[in-house]
């Protein structure tokens, strides 16, 4: 398959951020060679071939195809080298390299071991959001009220994940575009877009936050800070444990249903799909007026 010109310089231009230049022009080699239909595609196929190469080098492995691309080295890479990394990413690296050493004529056989795969979070119900609202207005001190409060709403409303609520300040919610954002740094710096009924707690918790953290703190590198807010929560015992993941699969859902997905994949007969993230490279990327009138709404 021909490769469009756009894939073509951006596999030449490869050089791997952080990366040793033999790494990355034994990426850009075997990637060329697996011919990938589009730019997203490269660059995935292009990080995880230079992360392999890097591997390599440091447990004295020849930077060849034949020896990186067979199957016994990629399996060691993907339960060795990426140990730590999560789940999806292991699999999903495993899945390009088999890709990419087909591509390059590398044997691929014989299949992987099985790794495990992991599961959604349930969301909460209305009931428990609420109670968790509840609890938040019932804490002893307003500084803890206006942190937990904050907490929820960063997570029920814009759905952000455990290691980006410890970098949003009162500065990173603003009132624009016709709605309340929250400007999101760090690894995938982003615009999000808060649900309308979330914006007046977040707004009065960003007002006391100031230049401060949100969610408490000193510094934007601090750990376990949802933990250390958690901890400190007094009553909510039947609740159990605030669990941030399910915060942000609460949003999530939330989303799908206003946007149909479910109707979508009932009429296309899908009940599983790793497509659909290719497929939604095709479509424009919205501006912030159109993210905050499409996910910005009311419940």
């Amino acid at each position: 398959m021909l490769m469009d010109t756009v894939t073509v310089a951006t596999i030449a231009g490869y050089t791997g951020r952080g990366i040793d230049p033999a790494a990355a022009a034994f990426a850009r080699r075997v990637v060329a060679a697996a011919a990938p239909v589009c730019v997203m595609r490269a660059r995935s196929l292009l990080w995880v071939c230079s992360r392999l190469a890097a591997w390599g080098a440091t447990v004295g492995l020849e930077a060849t195809p034949t020896v990186l691309l067979h199957h016994s080295v990629v399996e060691r890479f993907v339960q060795v080298g990426l140990a730590g990394r999560c789940d999806a990413l292991r699999r999903t690296a495993r899945t390009n390299l088999r890709f990419v050493a087909a591509g390059y004529g590398v044997a691929v056989e014989p299949r992987p071991v099985p790794l495990r795969r992991t599961r959604a979070k349930a969301p909460y119900s209305p009931g428990e959001v609420d109670a968790w609202f509840a609890l938040a207005a019932a804490q002893p001190t307003v500084a803890r009220r206006h942190r937990l409060a904050g907490l929820l709403c960063l997570g029920l409303g814009a759905g952000l994940e455990r290691a980006e609520l410890r970098g949003v300040t009162g500065g990173h919610v603003q009132p624009r575009s016709g709605g309340v954002i929250v400007a999101v740094e760090g690894r995938r710096p982003r615009v999000v877009p808060v649900l309308a009924c979330y914006h007046q707690p977040l707004l009065a918790a960003a007002a006391f936050a100031g230049d401060g953290f949100i969610c408490g703190g000193t510094s934007p590198t601090r750990k376990n800070v949802t933990s250390n807010l958690v901890d400190r929560l007094a009553g909510g015992t039947d609740l159990g444990r605030l669990d941030v993941g399910r915060l942000r699969a609460t949003w999530l859902v939330e989303h799908l249903d206003r946007l149909g997905l479910a109707a979508l994949l009932t009429a296309a007969g899908i009940t599983c799909s790793q497509r659909l993230g290719d497929l939604a490279a095709a479509l424009p990327t919205p501006d912030e007026a159109t993210l905050v009138a499409t996910l910005g709404g009311r419940r």
